[in-house]
């Protein structure tokens, strides 16, 4: 079998694009120290979109693991993980405390993946 996966590993390609790519990332990073070490404050016009980073990079890891497809609607519907996600939303919602959110969801999944649906 030619051309397996230490051919791909041994291609110079590879490894100039994995180096570009990290200097790309690097500069990026550094740009935004260098930037920021020479104002004295965040400009509010940057300061407002900043504000939104958080919640979205959560949503962007959390929602793809609790929106599967199932094989028919009802799978998806009554997924352990959709139930308990919607369960930690609700009591984010209500309380606003993070351990709160965490516990309720991490335990709502927990009963309904060893209790109920066991």
């Amino acid at each position: 079998m030619t051309g397996g996966v230490g051919a791909v590993v041994s291609d110079p390609r590879v490894w100039v694009a994995i180096v570009v790519i990290g200097a790309f990332t690097y500069g990026i990073r550094l740009s935004f120290i260098h930037l920021f070490g020479r104002i004295d404050e965040v400009p509010s016009g940057v300061k407002r979109p900043l504000r939104y980073v958080p919640p979205a990079v959560l949503a962007a890891l959390v929602l793809p693991d609790l929106v599967t497809v199932g094989p028919s609607v009802a799978a998806t519907l009554f997924d352990e993980r959709l139930i308990a996600g919607l369960v930690a939303g609700a009591v984010a919602w209500r309380t606003e405390n993070v351990f709160a959110t965490i516990a309720a969801g991490m335990g709502a999944l927990w009963l309904l993946r060893f209790v109920v649906l066991a």
